[in-house]
């Protein structure tokens, strides 16, 4: 049999059925992918099961952590063209094809994460069995890199489970459940650890028929449902991403419409739509974030810290929401506070936060249990990490501190959320100040992953490290930043924002602005940003960072705060708003000027360059990183460093110098981008 050859990533072995066990195991790596050389040797290994006809095939990973993670995506970015991806793609396509078309029962015995072309290989064999286990998930997620699946799974996946759920498991590239994918037809059965094999072995023996949908779901693929389904899709789509700025779900719903009556046609044709997207902008800055995004989770890699219990002090929004976020992460968590009715309000939310993302009343349960409110602080001294939340106050933060170090462990983290407080400040308060770090959330801090590590001139080394794999440890994604005004996110964020407000004093109505930065890729406009984060904030923090670094506050925010238009909060900002969400108003007429994206965005980018000259952080990549998800920044474009990199430092040089000229000061390019490369 075939395991007589030697592979170096694929293990053979025949049991005394005659079925053939075939085990990933990829060297020199921790997580199964399929890069070129694992899929030659699998070319291989299928050649000689098609001379020789075992019973069965079981095909499995030998990796603890999951079946196969998708596509190497390091070999996206080493491809020279259209024509060497093609090539790549039709070979994938070819192996899994011949998988595919073997005589024997095949059977994927899937663990973990089973992802993009690991799914795809799934897909390709008769059967799917998965560990009923909650760290099974199944998904192609390849739309988040701005391609679409191209090892046959636009083929495969909609005669499988019916168009409606295949096309929206590939458009929005949501993982499954090992349950969930039962459940949809994803798979043939979910099944707890100790009983895998015994079933796989039964799939090969009884041969049973293959999963097929049911009712109206078998005809969704039909040529005269096609157009209608594909116009529905397209909408819905269009909610969300703009086709200028992500053409991959696009590409899919044509390739779908035009070629799914005809499956070898469309494999040919899956290929050269990825292909073409694969070497286009948007998917290489796209992997680009990827690759970013590695980067801030490396960054909690250089420590062996992990945290038991936390210890959050201040039940305000921000220190009510990181307890209960930690607590969801599975730690135990006591929240202090002075008043009784403010940790019942976080217990609350909470337990919001919980339904909505565990859904088992068991696990909510659990996670609420993790979650203790404790009025007197009694949790500090146990506490592994030690959180304080309260408000910006300089001598209360370091009263506060000083109780703190006296009861907390030796080796306890201390950090503070601070926002605008030096740290070199706070700090002064403790007998070892080298032990206080920063660790800056976002809010909503269930959903914004990015997390600030904020170091002062004092803080030492190992505690930056700690805080940075506590970070990773709760899910989020940790940034060092030097204590600087505003640090990174706030100090970026703060001239966009004042220049849409600016904007607004000129005449231009908040919707013709927002529309402006929404169509360059933003996920919100800064108007309805601004109303979202609270004006009374950001008053605050704009006040802070003109007091450090200059510039003015327009003085209609301050006019806005003073009559009490916070914004979503107060149900009046430069919106209206009614259940949170805005009253819609006209336009008003006012006519965008040309230069109105240029200003906003330019604001952002020339700060980051200062952000980068000044050292806030260490590079260009995770200062991209940093602001792409702290705050949303259009990914498509790779980050505002990206960006900036794209068009030429002196052409960006010389559009602020033309906006200087034309608006004033805060124009001013920064000493940064005529700085030798």
């Amino acid at each position: 049999m075939s395991e007589n050859k030697t592979y170096k990533h694929w293990r053979l072995s025949t049991d005394q059925d005659n079925i053939l066990w075939i085990e990933l195991d990829q060297a020199e790596t921790s997580t199964n992918v399929l890069c070129r050389a694992v899929v030659e040797e699998l070319e291989s290994i299928v050649g000689d099961i098609e001379k020789q006809r075992p019973a069965g095939v079981i095909l499995r990973s030998a990796k603890q952590n999951g079946f196969i993670a998708g596509a190497d995506i390091k070999e996206f970015t080493t491809l020279k063209g259209y024509d060497e991806a093609v090539a790549m793609v039709r070979r994938a396509q070819g192996v899994l094809d011949r998988i595919e078309a073997l005589s024997c029962p095949t059977v994927a015995l899937i663990h973990g994460f089973c992802l993009g072309g690991g799914l795809e290989l799934a897909l390709a064999c008769r059967y799917r069995l998965a560990n009923d286990d909650p760290k099974t998930k199944l998904g192609l997620p390849e739309v988040n890199l701005g391609i679409h699946p191209g090892f046959g799974g636009t083929v495969r996946l909609p005669p499988l489970i019916g168009a409606p759920a295949a096309m929206d498991m590939m458009l929005t590239g949501r993982t499954l459940s090992a349950r969930a994918a039962a459940k949809l037809g994803v798979i043939d059965y979910a099944v707890p650890q100790r009983h895998l094999e015994t079933a796989a072995r039964k799939m090969v023996q009884e041969k049973p028929p293959r999963r097929r949908p049911k009712g109206w779901l078998a005809y969704s693929n039909n040529a005269l449902l096609r157009p209608i389904l594909a116009m529905t899709m397209r909408k819905q789509v269009a909610k969300k991403a703009r086709k200028e700025h992500y053409p991959a779900p696009y590409a899919l719903i044509d390739l779908w419409a035009k070629h799914a009556g005809d499956p070898r046609t469309m494999m040919k044709e899956e290929a050269a739509s990825i292909s073409r997207l694969v070497v286009g902008a948007t998917a290489q800055n796209l992997v680009r974030v990827f690759f970013l995004q590695e980067q801030l989770k490396a960054q909690g890699n250089k420590s062996e810290f992990k945290a038991k219990r936390v210890h959050v002090i201040g039940g305000g929004v921000m220190g009510g929401d990181i307890a209960a976020w930690c607590a969801l992460q599975g730690l135990k968590v006591t929240i202090q506070d002075r008043k009784h009715e403010t940790l019942a309000r976080v217990i609350k939310n909470a337990h919001g936060l919980y339904k909505k993302k565990l859904k088992d009343a068991r696990l909510v349960t659990a996670a609420l249990d993790r979650l203790i409110p404790d009025i007197h602080g009694h949790g500090v001294a146990d506490a592994d990490v030690i959180i304080e939340a309260i408000y910006e106050n300089i001598e209360a933060k370091q009263a506060l501190f000083r109780e703190v170090e006296a009861k907390a462990k030796p080796d306890a983290v201390i950090a503070t959320n601070t926002s605008s407080i030096p740290l070199e400040v706070l700090c002064t308060a403790l007998q070892k100040p080298e032990r206080l770090v920063g660790l800056h959330f976002f809010n909503p801090v269930a959903k914004m992953q990015l997390v600030e590590i904020v170091y002062g001139a004092q803080t030492g080394a190992q505690e930056i490290q700690r805080a940075a794999a506590f970070a990773k440890q709760i899910s989020r994604l940790p940034l060092p930043v030097k204590s600087a005004p505003g640090f990174l996110v706030n100090r970026v964020l703060m001239p966009y924002l004042l220049e849409a407000v600016t904007l607004t004093t000129e005449g231009i109505s908040p919707v013709v602005i927002d529309q402006a930065a929404v169509k360059f890729g933003m996920p919100m406009g800064p108007i309805e940003l601004a109303d979202t984060v609270g004006l009374d904030i950001c008053l605050h923090v704009a006040e802070i960072l003109t007091r450090e670094l200059g510039g003015q506050v327009p003085g209609k925010l301050r006019q806005m705060v003073e009559a009490g238009k916070l914004g979503r909060k107060s149900g009046e900002g430069f919106y209206r708003y009614e259940k949170g969400k805005i009253v819609q108003p006209a336009a008003g007429g006012s006519h965008a000027p040309d230069d109105l994206t240029e200003r906003l965005i330019m604001r952002l980018v020339n700060e980051c360059m200062a952000c980068l000259r000044e050292g806030v952080v260490e590079n260009a990549e995770l200062l991209d990183a940093g602001v792409i998800f702290g705050t949303g920044f259009a990914p498509f474009r790779g980050g505002p460093m990206r960006y900036a990199k794209d068009r030429g430092n002196a052409q960006i040089q010389q559009q602020l110098a033309e906006l200087k000229r034309l608006h004033g000061e805060r124009f001013s390019p920064d000493s940064g981008w005529s700085a030798p490369a």
